[in-house]
């Protein structure tokens, strides 16, 4: 009998953020990607989302290495938070470990962490586990697939990927190494991205937005050209020089993230541009408006961001001027459709165009719409399934997906975070649970909880009223107060006579209190909540915060 394997998902499932997987088997684990996830607006005050590490904590010992499929934050942006509590080496390609490493090296651990280089095709024992790296095309170069040669078959993680048949740099899908697979030892479990499961057809090739760039530029002769797009994206970075060298035009680069990574591509072989092309920001200045083209940093509305700088006038290296042209080359992540209508609307008040996805093809997906899933299916022919990466309706759609394409109905499992599943001699199935909540960062990692985050809520939405009284501890005479302080709830100067009521209701309660020989501090607290919130309730109709402070004299 083959040993049991178990996948346990700790993120990334019934969620856009937060990928991670473990594989587990003869006693180890192989923890797939790490990453973050960005806060909603619910989520007031917070800066990631991180996944629970608890479980790996409880595994540490048990952990043979970290495979990261590649650099984006949503799969690598953990790393520096789990590395503190675990320590096992990490495995990548060379650009996915550069893009990984600034963070871990912010966090003082690039030192104790070793980190192993991968390439294209490359097969390695991790441990017990026999993993070979299949390239995928995506919007950030030299992605992987994992396929896992296990007791129990080959699991194969798709990675995050797209079909694009014209790649910016030739290196395509590998179909025909997962189609070999299939025909030889057969794929016995296929996880798959499912963030575009509900989109139709196929998505169309990273090099279509280089041809619509190029006429964006050419018809904007004379005028200054900003472009905002994900740093890690080098394909888009590099059509973006194309196009700028193309009608005459300077690079120059904003943002730190954007500096750093162009310039680790540069040193890859990732990006090819002219010395001459490049000037640094601070010299935009001695040029011609229609000779520079600046690629910033921010297509997504990020509070402090390059872009978000610019549209607020903020920004100490560069001023957005009457009729520049800001192109936002990235659709917004969902939750971020306000800060980036935030950004756009502060750039037009200034006088740029802001040219945007909406109205001209300026950003292409790099996530497999249903056609190239479907074909993903069709070429690996898996015995099982279950959808990975997106919010539980992709997965849903994804899953249906799968059935349509042939596979049982009984071997395609929906999961989400938390749960797990066993590969046994007998088949498929659940396997229980583990811990896989919310790890919330704001400044320090897990000092946030739901509890706070709830609060938090209350306050932004219906403010907090403190009540503060001194007693005489012995009679329970009122000595001084009640004051009555409110922020968010009313304003005072101007709501005299409502906070008079406040007060006057919140002695006659602590008199009847007293009266009835009840005067300790905890008693005389319910009673002021209790009185306030009944004035509050009455006239205001809203809920916010009371805090009643009782001291004793």
């Amino acid at each position: 009998m083959a040993d049991r394997v178990r996948v346990v998902f700790l993120g990334g499932l019934g969620e856009i953020g937060r990928n991670c997987a473990v594989i587990e088997h003869s006693g180890r684990c192989l923890v797939l990607d790490c990453g973050v996830m960005f806060p909603d607006p619910e989520m007031p005050g917070v800066d990631l989302v991180l996944p629970d590490f608890s479980y790996l904590r409880e595994r540490s010992a048990d952990i043979a290495g970290i495979v990261l499929t590649h650099g984006h934050e949503d799969h690598t942006g953990g790393l520096a938070y789990l590395l503190r509590e675990v320590s096992a080496p990490l495995f990548g390609s060379a650009l996915t470990l550069g893009l990984a490493r600034s963070r871990i090296e912010e966090a003082g651990l690039a030192a104790s962490t070793q980190m192993i280089v991968l390439a294209d095709g490359e097969r390695r024992n991790i441990g017990p586990f026999d993993v070979e790296l299949i390239p995928v095309t995506h919007s950030v170069p030299h992605g992987f697939a994992t396929a896992l040669h296990t007791p129990q078959g080959v699991v194969l993680h798709t990675g995050d990927f797209k079909l694009d048949l014209t790649p910016v740099d030739g290196r395509r899908t590998d179909l025909s190494r997962i189609g070999a697979i299939a025909d030889g030892e057969g794929i016995r479990l296929l996880l798959s991205d499912s963030t575009n499961a509900e989109e139709p057809g196929f998505a169309k090739s990273e090099r279509s937005v280089g041809e619509s760039l190029r006429p964006i530029f050419a018809e904007r002769a004379g005028r200054r050209i900003i472009v905002a797009c994900f740093a890690s994206h080098i394909h888009r970075i590099q059509q973006l020089m194309d196009a700028a060298a193309a009608t005459g035009r300077r690079v120059a680069l904003l943002g730190r993230s954007m500096l750093r990574n162009t310039a680790l591509a540069r040193e890859l072989g990732l990006l090819h541009v002219d010395d001459g092309v490049l000037i640094d920001v601070e010299r935009v200045d001695e040029l011609q408006p229609g000779e520079v083209c600046v690629i910033s940093t921010g297509s997504q509305g990020e509070p402090m961001s390059a872009l978000a700088l610019l549209a607020a006038g903020e920004n100490k290296r560069l001023e957005v001027r009457e009729g520049d042209v800001v192109v936002l080359s990235s659709h917004a992540i969902p939750g971020n459709e306000w800060a980036v209508a935030k950004v756009m609307d502060g750039l037009a008040r200034r006088g740029a165009e802001v040219v945007h996805s909406g109205i001209a093809h300026v950003h292409e997906t790099g996530h497999a719409k249903r056609g190239e899933l479907a074909t993903m299916i069709a070429v690996a022919r898996p015995h099982s399934f279950v959808p990975v990466h997106g919010e539980y309706r992709h997965l849903l759609a994804h899953a249906r997906l799968a059935i349509e394409m042939g596979v049982p109905d009984s071997e395609v499992l929906l999961c989400e975070d938390g749960e797990a599943v066993v590969l046994t001699d007998e088949g498929i199935d659940f396997d229980g649970e583990v811990p896989a909540g919310y790890t919330f960062v704001d400044g320090v990692v897990g000092d946030v909880g739901t509890g706070v985050l709830r609060d938090r809520r209350m306050l932004a939405e219906e403010g907090v009223v403190v009540v503060v009284v001194a007693v005489e501890a012995r009679s329970g005479d009122v000595l001084t107060g009640p004051e009555i302080i409110t922020r968010g709830w009313v304003h005072a100067p101007e709501s005299e006579d409502l906070i008079d009521q406040a007060r006057a209701a919140v002695l006659k309660a602590i008199d009847e209190a007293v009266g009835d020989g009840a005067w300790d501090a905890d008693t005389l607290r319910r009673v002021a909540r209790r009185a306030v919130g009944r004035i509050v309730s009455e006239r205001t109709r809203r809920r916010p915060m009371i805090v009643p402070v009782v001291m004793e004299a």
